[in-house]
């Protein structure tokens, strides 16, 4: 791994940045008073072949990887315009497709999600199965007289779904076995469901988080889909590849990248926060010097950039080792980047606001909004205690509590 950012990856970082500084926090903050996605910038970025950078150039993406693509949203979320549905759809869903789904399911999905016009939201939170995905109890059964598959089931916290084209599930199928038949046991299968499926129905939950895209509660009634409908294909296709026997390591294909970037939407997000305090101290003079001059507002501010710098090595790591294909040592190095980049954000934030002080809480400086969303990614996709929990035991090796 390059301790050293490489050329093209300055680049990148620099024509990003520009792009979210052209827009900024403003136009941020109006489009979710509006309750709208940013629907100009994601075009935007969409056109310049930022939203698909990590998806293979066949398909009309870049051909870079997560590493390429955590650039994109660090630096959108350091100009005040993070997008979150770069962590949905173009990383998980989109990485998902690229690896596993099959000619015909990467035809017609990428292409729209490597340049933006479509979009693809998650669902794998269920209300009784929040961090214990083995809990999940969505499940899908063939129609033995048409193939087709019925799928039943709840998800919460589900961002997006009204404005994406489909939302990548995550169900469970029953396992046959030749000699036993069926065997009572679920495994877990990812269904692509269009937005507009019969008996794929939304709630929006009540979020007191301001924030463009809403969460919402799925039902499954029932939900008719065709056989293609599974991520790589039917059981024919060979482990590894796609399809009923492949569904374990396409769920971990996912949430490593989610990790990944949701560190980086923390790293942004904190860095934002983090320029304005800087930029406050610097001009704000109470006495004889600016207040940044003082050790107590100036110390706290230097250690909060470190440890935004550190957790940014620890990300870059994460997302190097998958885009090598170590997807082992990428869940160990995702899970702890992810957690050092939520605890620095959080910092960063209380940090900023309290360098400000009245002044942090104002519309006009934009700090105060982040005070809830700064916590999101210490609970979200995984809460810091099952982080630990991971590394306590998978990578310590104590005993498991649970």
């Amino acid at each position: 791994m390059p301790v050293i950012e490489s050329e093209e990856h300055k680049a990148l970082r620099a024509a990003v940045s520009a792009l979210g500084n052209r827009y900024g926090r403003a136009y941020f903050t109006r489009t979710v008073e509006e309750g709208v996605p940013a629907r100009e910038l994601w075009a935007d970025a969409g056109k310049l072949g930022y939203l698909g950078v990590n998806l293979p150039e066949e398909y009309g993406g870049g051909g870079g990887g997560i590493a390429e693509l955590s650039i994109v949203l660090e630096e959108l979320g350091a100009a005040g315009c993070p997008l979150l549905l770069l962590v949905v759809s173009p990383a998980i869903c989109g990485t998902v497709i690229a690896r596993f789904g099959t000619e015909a399911q990467k035809r017609e999905w990428l292409p729209g999600l490597s340049d933006g016009t479509r979009t693809m939201a998650f669902g794998i939170t269920e209300p009784d199965a929040g961090s214990n995905a083995h809990r999940i109890t969505t499940t899908a059964r063939r129609d033995p007289d048409t193939g087709d598959w019925l799928l039943t089931g709840r998800k919460v916290f589900v961002s997006g779904v009204d404005i994406a084209d489909a939302t990548l599930v995550v169900g469970r199928t029953e396992t046959v076995s030749v000699k036993e038949g069926r065997t009572g046991r679920l495994k877990p299968c990812l269904f692509i469901v269009p937005r507009d499926t019969e008996g794929f129905q939304r709630r929006k939950i009540d979020m007191e988080l301001s924030a463009a895209e809403k969460q919402f509660e799925l039902t499954l009634d029932d939900v008719r889909l065709p056989a293609d409908a599974l991520v790589g294909g039917g059981p024919s296709h060979a482990f590894g590849s796609g399809g009923e026997d492949a569904g374990l390591l396409q769920l971990f294909a996912g949430l490593n990248p989610e990790r990944i970037m949701t560190a980086a939407f923390a790293i942004g997000m904190g860095r934002y926060a983090l320029a304005k305090a800087v930029e406050y101290a610097r001009d704000r003079t109470v006495w004889k010097a600016p207040i940044g001059a003082h050790q107590a507002i100036a110390h706290p501010l230097a250690q909060a950039h470190i440890e935004l710098e550190l957790a940014r090595l620890m990300m870059q790591k994460a997302a190097h080792l998958y885009d090598a294909g170590d997807d082992v040592g990428a869940g160990e190095a995702a899970n702890m980047a992810k957690y050092a980049a939520a605890e620095a954000c959080v910092k960063a934030v209380d940090q900023a606001v309290h360098t400000l002080g009245g002044n942090g809480l104002t519309r006009e400086f934009g700090l105060a909004s982040l005070v809830t969303a700064a916590r999101v990614s210490r609970i979200a996709p995984v809460s810091r205690e099952m982080i630990l929990n991971y590394v306590s035991h998978q990578t310590l090796g104590l005993p498991k509590s649970y």
